[in-house]
């Protein structure tokens, strides 16, 4: 009998056979004791209801709710139907043996821990087999009967003034650690965990191994933003040092005064596609003159109007409320179409130079995919810096060409000066020694040794309706997205999940943070990079003091000129083929959300396919309607020039901008689609994968979410608002 079952189940399966005390199934009994909780505890097995079924970790014995009764699916809390199961053994079979599958919520045969009828006596014995064994030396939760058993952490619920106990049982999401007890300890897995101090070496290398490992989102976005907007080689560097000071300070305050959770914070691609859309705007195509100071301005006036709008969202305690709606059904596809908009770009790019390219992105497909089991040392080194060890090695390779002179055309500059487009031998070779030489970029010899990034470099920021309210839009955007990686990285270290005030916390933070990006000038907003939790689940490391370090050692590498100046030295068609593996690792990262909802769901799967077509026809429909700007704009950029010649015309012409730009977007138009549906639509809670948030209580009871989540003590001290900001 497995745990949990209730003795009056039994009493009234023997009533209904006739049988009494003196039956079959009652010589069972002595041998086979039923668990039975502690009265003393007041763990009443019936009212228990599985945390995991509510949230959707763990559906019932099917896809879809609904389809089975509760006292056919299990008695008491996680028991089987004595009477069903007495059934089953006189037609000849054996006891049910039920485990669920923890990612997609359906049930699978049970290869542990079994009861089987031994043939020859006539009564039940149990009997384990050699996995049985194994699992028993590693759980200590194993009763003498050979049943493995799932201690509940209980957790009381008072609604309408009755109490009610659920049981959490956490899984892990990718399945691989099948002795994980979810949100309750440190994770097995992990190597270091949150708070630990593996010393001062190991501190150093896993923060620089943290960071490494994010080099794609941290370098590249400059090198796209940056020669769309005018910019010189010098600019570009001078960007890439900005974006590193900016993350180095935002994730040090993150660690300490945010959700304090193991996250890089740092420019999100999330920012880089409304940047797109102000920058291809008509009235700043034909600037000449300063072109790249005026649009930098511009983009810094609308990114401290959108954080000072995230900052209210958090602090105000609208977050909270604002919690419930969100859901992995809503998070999947938003974060998904954040790198599916870019496809136009992607490899139109990278295709101008396939010699270089296309080895770059079989190279990081291998090292990711087909070297991931190498260990080297006892790390995954192929997996962990698969992006950073690609670049550098198609780099040299690209090294190699230009030195043994595959892009030397006869009578043609490789710095590629405008008298070689009036040549008619050049001119047809300009763009490819443009995208392909190593050599064109002369950032590393304008750039100074030590240079300082400080606020308002690039003078005083323009504010104007139209951007502010596009930016106010993407950063509702950006906190949808932080919001599922908050969750996802509380399980990954293994702590309960944050409380809404914590939640709260950290996206007034990261709104404080992008604050700080507007006022230094890096382009695009602050936020948590999504990738990060891949780089936890790959490296087991999730110590917060390590990403402190590699922080500070980020600040470091800003004041030297020349370290910005060598990223920004990296070829065009390089830099997008990198690019176009971090936009597809954004789309299943995205979608990699929905294993916490019921997966074979007819609901969940009609919203995100609508949701994310939607995001992308609709977008598609606004960017039809700007004939001349074909002409004058390369083909990747045209869809982000939209926002001028869109179809939405009314009496003001900066509304008609923001509203052309914000319908232009994929991801605004998929985050409308998906949070209308999703909320609208019936459907229970564990079909949803409703996100399920610690309270206050348990935070303030539970001295180890106190640590994890609490803010200093001193800090918090000193702050008039330091219980709210403390849950």
């Amino acid at each position: 009998m497995e745990k949990g079952s209730n003795p009056d189940s039994v009493e009234k399966s023997e009533t209904s056979n006739g049988r009494g005390g003196k039956g079959k199934l009652g010589s069972m009994l002595p041998k086979i004791e039923p668990f039975v909780p502690k009265r003393d505890q007041n763990h009443n097995p019936r009212e228990l209801r599985s945390w995991a079924k509510r949230t959707g970790f763990v559906s019932h014995l099917s896809g879809e709710t609904g389809t089975a009764s509760s006292t056919e699916r299990f008695d008491g809390s996680t028991g089987f139907n004595v009477e069903r199961s007495a059934r089953d053994h006189r037609a000849g079979g054996s006891s049910p043996k039920i485990e669920i599958d923890p990612v997609l919520g359906r049930t699978r045969p049970n290869i542990g821990t079994e009861i089987e009828m031994d043939s020859g006596s006539g009564s039940r014995q149990g009997r384990r087999t050699v996995a049985d064994e194994k699992v028993e030396e590693k759980k200590p939760g194993v009763n003498g009967n050979g049943v493995a058993s799932v201690t509940p952490v209980v957790e009381e619920k008072n609604e309408g003034g009755k109490g009610e106990r659920d049981v959490e049982i956490g899984m892990y999401p990718g399945g691989e650690e099948p002795g994980h007890e979810g949100w309750n300890g440190n994770h097995p897995g992990l190597k270091v965990g949150l708070r630990d101090n593996p010393g001062f070496g190991a501190l150093i290398y896993y923060g620089l191994q943290h960071f490494l490992s994010l080099a794609g989102s941290l370098i590249f976005i400059p090198s796209v933003m940056v020669p769309a907007m005018g910019g010189t080689d010098k600019d570009t560097a001078t960007v890439i040092s900005t974006m590193l000071l900016v993350s180095g300070i935002s994730t040090i305050l993150h660690s300490y005064f945010g959700t304090r959770l193991p996250l890089v914070q740092g420019s999100s691609f999330i920012y880089l596609a409304p940047a797109l859309v102000i920058i291809n705007a008509r009235d700043y195509r034909n600037l000449s003159e300063h072109k790249f100071r005026h649009i930098m301005r511009e983009l810094q006036g609308a990114i401290i109007v959108g954080s000072v709008f995230q900052s209210i969202l958090g602090f105000s305690g609208l977050m909270s409320l604002l919690l419930r709606l969100i859901n992995p059904v809503v998070v999947a596809p938003t974060v998904a179409s954040v790198g599916l908009a870019f496809f136009s770009y992607g490899f139109p790019q990278a295709g101008s130079c396939v010699e270089v390219s296309v080895p770059l992105i079989l190279l990081v497909l291998i090292c990711t995919l087909y070297l991931r089991g190498v260990s080297i040392f006892g790390h995954r080194f192929f997996r962990i810096y698969a992006v950073p060890l690609s670049v550098m090695l198609t780099w040299i390779y690209a090294f190699f060409l230009t030195a043994g002179g595959a892009y030397d055309y006869k009578d043609c500059s490789p710095d590629i000066p405008s008298s070689n487009i009036l040549l008619n031998e050049c001119k047809k070779h300009a763009y490819t020694m443009k995208h392909c030489r190593a050599d064109v970029s002369n950032a590393w010899r304008a750039a100074a040794w030590v240079r300082v990034p400080y606020p308002l470099q690039w003078g005083v920021p323009i504010f104007h309706f139209q951007t502010s309210l596009i930016m106010i839009i993407v950063s509702l955007v950006a906190s949808v997205d932080s919001v599922g990686t908050y969750h996802s990285a509380s399980l990954l270290v293994s702590s309960k999940p944050p409380t809404p005030g914590v939640v709260s916390r950290g996206i007034a933070l990261e709104g404080f943070c992008s604050l700080l990006a507007g006022f230094w000038g890096s382009g695009t907003g602050s936020t948590t990079l999504t990738e990060n939790t891949h780089t936890i689940n790959i490296t087991k490391m999730a110590s917060r003091r390590a990403v402190v370090f590699g922080a500070l050692f980020l600040i470091l590498f800003s004041f030297v000129g020349k370290v910005g100046a060598i990223l920004a030295s990296i070829p065009l068609s390089l830099a997008a083929a990198i690019l176009c593996f971090m936009w597809g690792l954004v789309v299943a990262v995205g979608l990699s959300t929905l294993q916490y909802t019921q997966t074979a769901s007819f609901r969940n799967i009609t919203i995100v396919g609508a949701s994310l077509f939607l995001g992308l026809s609709i977008p598609a429909y606004f960017q039809q309607y700007q004939p001349m700007s074909s002409l004058m704009l390369p083909s990747y950029f045209v869809p982000y020039s939209a926002a001028s010649d869109g179809p939405v015309h009314t009496t003001s012409e900066q509304l008609d901008f923001a509203i052309n730009a914000l319908m232009s977007m994929s991801m605004v138009v998929t985050l409308l689609v998906a949070f209308v549906l999703d909320n609208t639509v019936p459907g229970s809670r564990q079909e949803r994968g409703v996100y399920i948030w610690s309270r206050p209580e348990d935070v303030a009871a539970d001295p180890s979410l106190q640590s994890d989540y609490s803010l200093p003590g001193k800090f918090a001290s000193l702050c008039c608002c330091s219980r709210c900001l403390r849950t």
